[in-house]
């Protein structure tokens, strides 16, 4: 199996952002975006749990955009325009972009 036949993943990683109620007050429109990309199989949204000792968390949030192959995926960071544009706009305290291979599926 190569590279371009294997489950892949895009994933979100944002950094705590600088006003957190503003950040979920955009997040909703981020989701509908992500959903409209071709090809997605999966959408899995997730919040970083609070530190017991009230530090700061090493993320924010995390977006993972499940599709069948590296090539579904490709195609779609290519429609995701709209998308990135609003990450960076309400990502204030910065996010990371990865596509990975999914070895897992439980």
């Amino acid at each position: 199996m190569t590279q371009q036949d294997k489950p892949t993943k895009i994933s979100f990683i944002y950094s705590n952002p600088t006003d957190p109620d503003a950040f979920e007050a955009a997040y909703s429109d981020q989701l509908a975006l992500a959903r409209k990309l071709p090809g997605l199989t999966r959408l899995q949204a997730s919040k970083v749990w609070p530190k017991e000792d009230g530090s700061p968390t090493p993320a924010y949030r995390l977006l993972d955009l499940y599709f069948a192959d590296y090539a579904a995926a490709s195609a779609a960071a290519a429609e995701a325009g709209p998308l990135v544009a609003a990450t960076r706009e309400h990502a204030t305290g910065g996010v990371l972009i990865a596509f990975a291979e999914v070895l897992e599926d439980a």
